[in-house]
């Protein structure tokens, strides 16, 4: 039983009920988190035992009242405490009357020695009557006027308070969850969350754990470009999917099932890399099983390949390599195991855990036996699935087609899709039209672990959306409504993706959250790569491991921030710069990236953020950039770049960088700067320009100058 059925049951707010089951130590995190049986009976227990200390609680009372109604001790000399009742009633005129009001409120009033005995009828006070407090139900986020409307109040009052909290909101403006709260306790109006669409659309259908099968696994290849990964699955597939393929290279993600007489079915995926990897998973979409690293044999362990496996390794997954072309002359299969076993994968043959198979994908040499191997990895990993529910998936890519509209290529991991169902994925919704395999073939169904295509979208869905089945068109459309709604107001405020930061590495760790600190290193060499690594995961504590999930030499790169996206982790630059368009992805994400010129400067930062005493950051604003177009000599100021300004301004006054490559080469200031043959003190954007380094005078064509001011922030923990 999930929280709000519970909380329904009861007729208890599901945001009271989460805070009732979080005193009496049950786990659960929302309205939607699931209670076992134990947590039920531990529940009931509590309620049982609060309902027997309110009825002791009542009973007092009564005992009190038994006694006042005799007293002993009179209160008047010449009247009786028991004939002053039966005088006042006498006075009355319709006396059965008044003792039933009498006993409908409240005990009769006693007199005390000070208070005189009334001549009159005794007549109760009115019982004051608790205020009736107004409860609403609403979802999030909420339009100004719809809130209005729920209140019962008028827009411009409803924009008023707004205006009162210092939220400036028009009519059509999305209010979150905490300004709605803020607004009610304004207005004394209790707010209940109503589960969303969404939700309520995924509580219908949990399914049986009785009810689970063992389904195909689903396998990604990955690996240096050119080495291999769509030959191989070519020769799994005996297809010939390279040869319609740019240039002969994977240009976009493709699923393929592939069945093993008498063993199975086994679902590849061929991606273009292991950044489409990262990104599906930095989306939440984690559909791999196990990952196949292809490596020549004639080529060995290239940079790109350390990338994939340290990708897959971040999501923890296990990784059989196979080693291709070993038919050619120059294949060396044992100096690929070598370089394997440097990097921490030692193969089963030399006394290891690493599955290493030679193959070839032209002659279909170790096919089988990399087949059996997969085979062997999804029987130990016993994958189960119940296809006897509504479908629920993650779409791999999806396009837009001329002749059939919209089309998107899906994984189902959940349940059994059929033809007439109606699905909602991303801000995208519609109804199963058609359905293809890998093949092209029409198909009626498609079960766990299968990846279709299919038609009959209303929009385009991104790579890595969940895809699931609805009760029918209209609840898929609402739903994709609701997803709009959280993207624009994100997008209005700003939000971005929380993730881990080293302001907040101390305070995670004090409330148990953070159990490993997750880092990647770049730097201008690799020496200084394994410097740093060995540095920092020295600085590991009982409390939280520190682990190095990726490592490289070279400008911080896009699958660099994806992988921190999706592991959560922090990004270590040493002498180098983020690529431009890496900062985009940093800002959208919400990536930490901390840049180092002194390596004693990250460890000291590192240490400090865990033990919560980090000094305020410095950030770098940069003022402007230029590229040399041309490089002069000159007998007195040495080699003179000849730039073009492409963004901000050059000053004489701003410190210098000059960047090669994504890779810093000199830091320091300009020894001299002119504008024709004028000196000058600034040369702003557009403008060209000679400059020189103080101290410096390798400078090339094509190299970039950054001029920036440092500016000092406190960290906040």
């Amino acid at each position: 039983m999930r929280v709000h059925e519970l909380a329904k049951k009861y007729d208890i707010p599901s945001k009271d009920l989460v805070d009732q089951l979080k005193k009496l130590k049950i786990s659960v995190k929302s309205h939607m988190s699931a209670l076992t049986e134990e947590d039920l009976a531990k529940f009931e227990s509590s309620r049982t035992e609060s309902k027997k200390t309110k009825t002791d609680k009542n009973e007092k009372p009564k005992a009190v009242v038994k006694s006042a109604s005799k007293p002993t001790a009179p209160v008047n000399k010449e009247v009786k405490p028991q004939e002053a009742p039966r005088k006042i009633i006498q006075t009355e005129k319709k006396p059965t009357e008044q003792i039933k009001v009498q006993a409908k409120t409240k005990p009769p009033i006693i007199p005390t020695e000070k208070q005189d005995i009334p001549k009159k009828n005794i007549r109760q006070p009115a019982v004051p009557l608790e205020p009736v407090v107004k409860k609403i139900r609403s979802r999030f986020p909420i339009t100004v006027g719809d809130l209005a409307a729920k209140v019962g109040v008028s827009v411009s009052e409803m924009i008023k308070h707004l205006i009162g909290l210092g939220i400036m909101a028009n009519i059509n403006q999305l209010l979150d969850k905490k300004i709605v709260y803020r607004v009610a306790e304004l207005l004394d109006v209790v707010v209940e969350e109503e589960p969303s669409e969404e939700e309520l659309a995924l509580s219908q259908d949990v399914g049986d754990e009785k009810n689970l099968k063992l389904r195909p696994t689903v396998v990604t290849l990955m690996g240096h470009v050119d080495h291999g990964k769509t030959s191989l699955l070519d020769a799994i597939r005996s297809t010939n999917v390279a040869e319609k393929e740019a240039g002969r290279i994977t240009q976009h993600i493709g699923a393929h099932a592939v069945e093993i007489k008498g063993k199975g079915v086994v679902t590849f995926l061929d991606t273009p890399g292991h950044e489409a990897f990262t990104a599906m998973r930095a989306r939440g979409a984690n559909i791999t099983d196990v990952v196949v690293i292809v490596v020549a044999a004639d080529d060995g362990v290239m940079p790109q390949t350390i990338e994939a496996i340290d990708h897959a390794r971040a999501a923890e997954l296990p990784i059989v390599v196979a080693v291709n072309k070993t038919d050619l002359p120059a294949a060396d299969p044992n100096r690929v195991k070598k370089e394997l076993q440097k990097i921490g994968l030692t193969p089963e043959d030399w006394g290891g855990k690493t599955v290493c198979v030679n193959v070839s994908a032209k002659t279909k040499q170790g096919i089988d036996e990399l087949l059996e191997m997969l085979m062997l990895e999804a029987e130990l990993l016993e994958l189960k699935a119940n296809p006897n529910r509504k479908a629920e998936g993650t779409v791999i890519e999806a396009k837009i087609t001329k002749n059939r509209g919209a089309v998107a290529s899906i994984i189902v991991q959940k349940g059994t899709l059929k033809i007439g169902d109606a699905f909602v994925c991303g801000i995208a919704s519609g109804k199963v039209r058609a359905m293809h395999n890998d093949r092209g073939k029409n198909v009626k169904e498609a079960s766990p672990s299968i990846p279709v295509e299919i038609i009959g979208l209303e929009g385009v869905p991104e790579a890595g959306d969940r895809f699931y089945v609805c009760e029918d068109e209209k609840q898929a459309r609402i739903i994709a409504e609701e997803h709009r709604l959280k993207i624009r107001e994100s997008a209005t405020h700003g939000q971005i993706a929380k993730h881990i930061r080293l302001e907040n590495v101390y305070s995670k760790i004090q409330e148990a959250e953070l159990k490993e600190l997750k880092l990647i290193i770049k730097a201008d060499v690799q020496g200084s790569v394994e410097a740093l690594r060995q540095s920092l995961e020295k600085l590991s504590t009982d409390k939280v491991d520190l682990r190095v999930i990726h490592g490289g030499a070279g400008g911080i790169n896009d699958s660099d921030v994806m992988l921190a996206a999706a592991s959560d982790a922090v990004v270590i630059g040493f002498h180098v710069k983020i690529e431009p368009s890496s900062q985009r992805i940093v800002e959208k994400e919400g990536v930490d990236v901390r840049l180092y010129n002194i390596i004693y400067e990250a460890i000291e930062d590192v240490r400090s953020a865990m033990e919560g005493m980090l000094a305020p950051t410095i950030k770098e604003v940069i003022v402007g950039k230029a590229k040399v177009m041309q490089v002069f000599k000159s007998s007195k100021a040495g080699n003179v770049a000849g730039c073009r300004v492409v963004k901000g301004a050059l000053s004489r006054q701003a410190k210098a960088r000059l960047v090669r490559d994504n890779v810093v080469i000199f830091e320091g200031r300009l020894s001299s700067l002119k504008r024709f043959k004028d000196d000058v003190r600034e040369v702003l954007e557009g403008h060209e320009c000679g400059a020189s380094f103080d101290g410096h005078n390798d400078v090339r064509e094509g190299d970039v100058i950054e001029m920036y001011k440092q500016e000092q922030v406190a960290s906040k923990l």
